[in-house]
């Protein structure tokens, strides 16, 4: 996967997959050079024996390949710049999965289609409650469903008119916390 929006698309996939009611997506561009991912979800978890293989390409919980390389992948793309990747489980409570980028480096994938991967997951788990939360030196984008569904009612999370509203909602609150905002001059030098 050449995008982290597509590793947290598949990562995310996966604990709804588990049964997931809840899950919350965060990353955090630190002042420190370092990209902090984060999945957690409230899912089925797993067992001691199953996580200690889970980033082995041939351990999976599918029935229609026998391959799995969501977490593989994930992992060697974090270790690529240095970072690294830890999974956290317990059975009947859970799953964390933490990935570490260093982003300067030149491996470090780009963030790609952020706003879409999250508008995706919403629409594809409507009753899932998803948290989403992008920190960055300069800014914030954050999503809750729970916060849509108030405003929305009745409305489903899975309609494409909603489904197109967050996409646009997100990918204006990403421009907004990538972008350094420019001063400009106003009288006598005065910052307007």
């Amino acid at each position: 996967m050449k995008e982290l929006s597509l590793h947290l698309l598949d990562v995310a996939k996966n604990s709804t997959a588990a049964g997931a009611k809840n899950v919350s997506i965060t990353l955090d561009e630190g002042l420190d050079g370092w990209l902090a991912v984060t999945i957690a979800d409230d899912g089925r978890g797993m067992a001691p024996e199953f996580l200690a293989q889970v980033t082995d390409p041939f351990t999976t919980t599918r029935t229609t390949r026998k391959v799995g390389l969501g977490l593989p992948l994930l992992r060697l793309a974090a270790e690529q710049t240095g970072g690294s990747l830890s999974i956290e489980s317990t059975v009947g409570v859970g799953t964390t999965v933490t990935a570490r980028f260093q982003r300067r480096h030149l491996d470090c994938p780009p963030l790609g289609g952020l706003a879409g991967a999250v508008a995706l997951l919403i629409q594809g788990s409507p009753d899932v409650e998803l948290t989403y939360r992008h920190t960055t030196p300069r800014g914030e984008a954050a999503l809750s469903t729970a916060e849509l569904r108030e405003i929305l009612g009745d409305v489903s999370l899975a309609e494409p008119e909603v489904f197109a509203w967050i996409q646009d909602y997100l990918t204006e609150q990403e421009y907004e916390a990538a972008v350094e905002p420019v001063p400009a001059a106003g009288i006598e030098g005065e910052i307007i």
